[in-house]
């Protein structure tokens, strides 16, 4: 970015340009890498880490609210923080949009909105509503048709053709892998630019996947649920286009901040913990803190044509 025009406020990359750069990276024979950020701040250090691009996860918002993720949240809670987020940060960014929050209309509506937003892509899942976290049990799918008429609703409703519509299908746990294999091949045939399956179970499941789809593939390596956590040189080994890692660096940040609330309490100070903490000099970096002084510099210096200096 250039660090004395107004582009320290926003991404100096525009939304078109995130968009068609996603399309151009699920088709480029690379993983794309998209751990979750459950706030401005964390996009930032995934993109000053080196990853291809950013994933809000519907569990790590909601979680962030202090709610379950059970269909709680609103379409206007998601596409404001995922629009905070996507501003954040050059990388494109994909957002879960749950089951599109209500009927076929809702879900073009969420769609209009996100895009709206500066997200360069969404996904929707085929699950009843309201929605369960996908690594639960518990969970239900609608009939495929829903879930069609779900989907062509979102394709219908982009104004931007590059907005990625991913299809996530959460059939595996419920009506088994050969039909969660099915609804991905018409999720596709309906006009769904990536297809995301939810808790397959181990490598030769992805594998099977793999072979019998032939659109690009979103795996999701979540912690403690019921995917075996494979490495990113095996999914792209496997053929994957895209992984996300969607609540990982919540469950870091919150891990951290448990063990230190504990030592606080216990100690009476927080002298301890100081070597596990980001100093204020590297979060001031990732703000790029110097950045907005040099800004502001121009502002308070501005002399007007023909002042006299």
């Amino acid at each position: 970015m250039d660090d004395t025009t107004g582009s320290v406020f926003t991404s100096a990359v525009s939304d078109a340009d995130k968009r068609s750069g996603l399309r151009d990276a699920l088709n480029s024979g690379e993983l794309q890498r998209w751990p979750g950020a459950f706030s401005p701040l964390v996009a930032k250090m995934i993109s000053d880490a080196g990853f291809e691009g950013v994933y809000v996860s519907g569990a790590a918002l909601a979680a962030d609210l202090g709610l379950p993720d059970i269909g709680l949240t609103t379409q206007t809670e998601v596409v404001q923080r995922g629009g905070a987020i996507a501003r954040a940060t050059d990388l494109p960014t994909l957002v879960d949009a749950d089951t599109g929050f209500g009927e076929p209309m809702s879900a073009a509506r969420t769609v209009a909105a996100l895009e709206g937003a500066g997200l360069a892509g969404c996904h929707l899942e085929d699950q009843v509503n309201p929605k369960r976290c996908g690594h639960l049990d518990g969970k239900d799918v609608v009939p495929v048709d829903d879930m069609l008429r779900r989907l062509g609703a979102a394709v219908r409703a982009r104004r931007d053709e590059n907005f990625v519509i991913c299809a996530r299908t959460d059939a595996r746990t419920v009506e088994g892998l050969d039909a969660a294999i099915d609804r991905a091949k018409a999720y596709a045939d309906a006009g769904a630019d990536l297809i995301f399956t939810e808790a397959l179970a181990t490598e030769s499941e992805f594998e099977r996947f793999r072979a019998a789809v032939d659109v690009p593939l979103l795996a999701n390596m979540t912690e403690f649920g019921k995917s075996e956590l494979l490495t990113a040189a095996q999914l792209s080994d496997l053929g994957y286009n895209a992984v996300i890692y969607p609540v990982t660096t919540l469950r870091l940040a919150m891990g951290a901040v448990e063990a230190g609330l504990s030592e606080i309490a216990e100690t009476g100070t927080q002298r301890g913990l100081l070597d596990g903490m980001q100093h204020r000099s590297r979060l001031y970096e990732v703000l790029r803190y110097a950045a907005y002084n040099a800004f502001d510099d121009t502002i308070f210096t501005y002399i007007r044509p023909g002042e006299p200096k």
